[in-house]
């Protein structure tokens, strides 16, 4: 039986019957990502190909119908939720199309997830360096638009470090390739423009992606600190002594006591702060590296230190710390994740910063953060049911937004800026700014129907 509304009949004859969700039920499923806001969808289309995505574009184009390219939904700034608007749905384009290890590249469909393309690459001896902790359910697609992180960012950047080319579909149903296989490819950074844009300026069907060899050894430490701050500074002076790790990560008491009730993942229950690190590359000098950083820690009271001693050690840690967001659930009923970036030597100062925070609106905020780049993670933790509770969260997160960038930080390290932030843009940014970007939107976006409403407040 067709269905009476002529749009659901439209989506359904470009991909198919039983892939447009329109129920009620549905669409609730999807009005909410990972962020504190809601918003209903007019319908989801279950997209599996770049033809049926560009056909899903062009029909919204003449239709008049906002839409947005969703995956998981794991965002955390409210970008892949949209009011009356088309969700072109990308998990069933979940293919690893090529692992190149001749030109250490792989090419993937935008549902990959991250931890799948780890895993297939890891037989042949290589990785992709971007491991944001969600990389179970975060798919790639996702990581290029909000252009995540991770603990290794730290020595080997973000997303857009690792991205050669995608394949887009232009906010016009148009289908082109940007970039190559080729590092540096000549001309405007265009492939630097789409990454991290939020969705707002094209959907990315197909992505080439750089990957690189295993390392030939790994160190893992965890330090154990008496306060957040001087596990903060020994950051600083592991940073200032020219070592740069792979990860140096930050768990305060509220944290690490709701991973041990969660998972035994190994830290002891009265730190009041534990510093992971890793070091990773050639053997040889990687022990003296070692060394030299708990000199360091030692010089900022480490209270005691150990090492993992195996794979399964490492993995145990790693588990504690990227399962840290879902540990704290059993703090509270909701939290906040706030997501700001500071120079490393402001560390302590942020941590300050948020712990007044704290107090001024009688929040309790657990930290984990990648202390190594200043990117910061405090989760405000509340009970959404309480309206007044609910409206103190969003003062507190708006301020730690403001301390940050007092702080010569700014507001988004990974996470975005999606609908959560976009007032906070003028922290960091002038109008002069802003103006700049909603021209390039429109340039590119003419009719504002890709992603709207999204990053970017309204002019003054």
């Amino acid at each position: 039986m067709k269905h009476a509304d002529p749009v659901i009949r439209d989506l359904e004859a470009i991909v198919g019957q039983g892939s447009v969700l329109f129920d009620t039920v549905s669409l609730s499923h999807y009005e909410y990502d990972a962020s504190l806001f809601k918003a209903r969808p007019r319908a989801i289309a279950f997209a599996t190909d770049t033809e049926q995505v560009a056909q899903l574009v062009k029909y919204a184009n003449e239709h008049s119908i906002p839409y947005v390219a969703r995956g998981s939904g794991t965002n955390l700034s409210g970008g892949t939720i949209l009011k009356d608007g088309l969700i072109i749905e990308m998990r069933r384009m979940d293919k690893i199309l090529d692992i190149d290890v001749d030109n250490m590249t792989a090419l993937v469909e935008p549902g990959v997830f991250n931890l799948t393309l780890q895993n297939a690459l890891a037989p042949y001896g290589f990785y992709y360096a971007p491991d944001p902790a969600s990389q179970k359910v975060s798919t790639l697609g996702g990581n290029v638009g909000e252009n995540s992180g991770g603990p290794k960012c730290l020595k080997y950047g973000v997303t857009s470090n690792h991205i050669l080319g995608m394949e887009v579909v232009l906010s016009n149903g148009e289908v082109t390739w940007i970039g190559g296989s080729a590092p540096d490819t000549p001309g405007a950074d265009v492939l630097g423009l789409l990454i991290g844009s939020e969705g707002t300026l094209g959907v990315a069907t197909k992505i080439l992606v750089r990957i690189m060899r295993l390392p030939e050894n790994v160190i893992t430490m965890l330090t154990i600190f008496n306060t957040i701050e001087e596990a903060g500074q020994a950051v600083s002076e592991i940073i200032a002594e020219g070592i740069i790790p792979v990860s140096l990560e930050i768990m305060d008491n509220l944290t690490i006591q709701a991973v041990e009730d969660s998972m035994n993942a190994g830290f002891p229950r009265d730190a009041e702060a534990v510093l992971i690190i890793e070091l990773d590359g050639i053997a040889e000098g990687l022990e003296e590296q070692a060394d030299r950083i708990l000199e360091l820690c030692r010089k900022n009271n480490v209270v005691d230190s150990s090492r993992a001693t195996d794979d399964q050690a490492r993995a145990k840690l790693w588990a504690g710390r990227k399962g840290a967001f879902g540990a704290v659930a059993r703090l509270r009923p909701c939290y906040l994740v706030c997501d700001a970036t500071v120079p490393r030597v402001n560390l302590p100062k942020a941590l300050s910063a948020v712990k007044a925070i704290s107090k001024k609106y009688d929040l309790p905020i657990a930290n984990v953060f990648h202390a190594g780049d200043g990117n910061l993670h405090p989760l405000i933790l509340f009970d959404e049911r309480d309206k007044e509770e609910l409206s103190r969260v969003h003062q507190a997160g708006s301020e730690i937004m403001r301390a940050c960038a007092d702080l010569e930080g700014t507001i988004s390290g990974e996470h975005g800026i999606g609908e959560e932030k976009k007032q906070e843009m003028g922290f960091i940014f002038d109008e002069g700014d802003l103006q700049l970007m909603r021209d390039i939107k429109t340039a590119v976006d003419p009719d504002n129907l890709c992603n709207p409403g999204k990053m970017l407040p309204q002019a003054a």
